[in-house]
């Protein structure tokens, strides 16, 4: 068992992602709102890209009952956007989905990096993954009724808190990244793309 003392979704995943040994992880919520078997699309592009991220905004895979309303998908597919603007990324269409893939060789170069322990990380790990020079792929996923209420989408309010942020945090990191471009702490990257052959997919 993992525990994390400190409050908050991106606080959580780090520590999951921190604490995992296998050589892909896979980073999924357990409110019954993704489907097993779409970690088996997450596999398919694995071989090719070192992050591949799941989207929700597909109409036709929002289940009847998922809390995936216009101003949700709107809001989520504007805010992606902004995102691939602004740091030159692939096509992108959501910036909160949880179901994502990372090579352990691509992970350890950002576990180090992270700053957000709030609801908006999501948005920061594809930021320094792109900043780190990684693959990345957006694939639709399936996206169904939650189990309980989310404390972030259950209201436009607290989504729309919630969206504000990663507005700014994707602004700010542009910023900041002009000024002073991602390096590796011992004067740069290595190259993009994975460092060692797959052998253990844990998960």
């Amino acid at each position: 068992m993992v525990k994390e003392s400190r409050q908050g979704f991106g606080f959580a995943l780090r520590r999951g992602m921190a604490e995992a040994t296998g050589d892909l992880i896979i980073l999924a919520e357990p409110d019954g709102t993704f489907t097993a078997r779409d970690i088996l699309k997450l596999l398919a592009y694995s071989e090719d890209f070192d992050l591949v991220l799941g989207t929700r905004t597909t109409r036709e895979l929002i289940w009847r009952e998922a809390n995936m309303g216009w101003f949700l998908r709107v809001g989520n597919w504007a805010v992606a956007k902004l995102l691939q603007l602004l740091f030159g990324g692939p096509s992108l269409s959501d910036c909160g989905c949880t179901l994502r893939l990372i090579h352990r060789p691509a992970l350890e170069r950002l576990l180090g990096r992270f700053t957000v322990g709030g609801s908006h990380f999501l948005p920061e790990m594809v930021i320094l993954g792109l900043a780190a020079g990684l693959r990345v792929i957006e694939i639709p996923v399936n996206y169904r009724g939650r189990i309980g209420q989310s404390k972030i989408t259950g209201s436009r309010l607290k989504a729309l808190m919630v969206g504000l942020r990663m507005i700014k945090l994707i602004v700010s990191y542009r910023l900041r990244l002009w000024l002073r471009p991602l390096t590796h702490r011992n004067g740069g990257y290595p190259e993009a793309g994975l460092t060692r052959p797959v052998r253990n997919r844990q998960i």
